[in-house]
């Protein structure tokens, strides 16, 4: 178990890291590019002149002889979810390890969240829901988040998409921002995301790594699938190989995007070697401009 004083310090830092990406991540039109709850039935009341007659409530109406309608209140606070993947495929990186670059982002979101006030909850996953905690509002809530995803150490190494978004959906009713945080080396999970679309606004963040599309040049190596613990001896000097391996990695990047615009989802790809907010800013720039028209 950490010390209280060694998780405030790398909070801490995680928090000074991600400051300036959080200024403006999720700031300004950030509810119009995100769909959020909408708004909530509050009471019926009698009909008055000028009133919408598509919110007559017919059932009320009926029974009381008397025209009526429904009113609604805009809910102002987004309800946002991250779904973290933390099975040991996120070990992998060359300079930094995609869970590392994982939890800078998740940090950005959180700290967002806070600064506007919206509630946020976590969902920490591998083949299964291994943690689960419920969206609140407040500084002490995200500190609480954050110690998780940077110190939770996974009961299973493998991934399973699927089984792992569809307890979510029968978990989280209420509308939400889900931000699926992983690198989706995973089997088919086609039908658990259709599942949560139906209700949430469903982002993908795809983490990748520079050394998983083109394997470097040095010479005879053993790899390790981190999941399985399967190994293998490979010539990396070998042209043949690397071309075969980049190939292979080149076509699994295209299955995903070609899966997620099947599905209908936003992706966005971060790599290791890159400041992870520009990536994300672009994203955000184009679900404005979606959002406009």
């Amino acid at each position: 178990m950490p010390k209280v004083r060694e998780v405030l310090r790398k909070v801490r830092k995680l928090e000074i890291k991600t400051r300036k990406p959080v200024s403006g991540l999720l700031s300004g039109n950030y509810r119009s590019v995100f769909k959020g709850r909408g708004i909530e039935f509050s009471e019926v009341r009698e009909y008055v002149a000028g009133d919408d007659i598509r919110s007559i409530d017919w059932n009320v109406t009926a029974r009381l002889n008397a025209p009526y309608v429904k009113e609604y209140i805009e809910e102002r606070n987004l309800d946002i979810y991250i779904v973290f993947d933390v099975s040991r495929s996120g070990d992998f990186g060359r300079d930094k390890s995609k869970k590392d670059l994982g939890i800078e982002i998740a940090a950005s979101i959180i700290f967002s969240a806070v600064n506007n006030n919206d509630c946020i909850g976590l969902c920490l996953f591998t083949d299964r829901i291994e943690r689960f905690m419920r969206k609140k509002t407040g500084r002490r809530h995200a500190l609480r988040m954050l110690r998780e995803l940077i110190y939770y150490e996974p009961a299973n190494a493998k991934t399973d998409i699927n089984n792992s978004l569809i307890k979510l959906g029968r978990i989280v009713k209420k509308r939400s921002v889900i931000f699926v945080i992983s690198d989706f080396l995973s089997g088919d999970y086609e039908k658990s995301v259709k599942y949560l679309k139906n209700r949430h606004d469903v982002i993908f963040i795809n983490l990748g790594d520079p050394a998983e599309k083109d394997m470097p040049d040095i010479g005879y190596a053993l790899l390790e699938d981190e999941e399985t613990g399967e190994q293998i001896l490979v010539n990396t000097s070998d042209p043949a190989f690397r071309k075969a391996y980049s190939k292979h990695t080149g076509e699994r990047s295209r299955a995903l995007e070609k899966k997620t615009k099947k599905l209908k989802i936003d992706m966005v790809t971060v790599a290791t070697d890159e400041p992870f907010h520009v990536p994300l800013k672009r994203f955000l720039k184009m679900r404005e401009r979606r959002a406009i028209r």
